[in-house]
């Protein structure tokens, strides 16, 4: 699997744990899992879309 195949799929997974982690701490009342989720999603939004640069880059 190429490099930026990698990122993108990871970052995906990343998205959506963070999203189900996120509705969770909402769901219980627990801001610390909520913020977590939050945190974790965004970082696999990024790390999604450095695997599509890297794609049109070509690296």
């Amino acid at each position: 699997m190429k490099p930026s195949t990698k990122d993108q799929v990871e970052g995906k997974y990343h998205e959506v744990k963070g999203g189900i982690k996120e509705k969770a701490g909402r769901a219980i009342n627990d801001p610390v899992k909520e913020n977590e989720g939050t945190d974790e999603k965004i970082g696999g939004k990024v790390q999604k879309k450095i695997g599509e640069v890297e794609k049109v880059i070509g690296s």
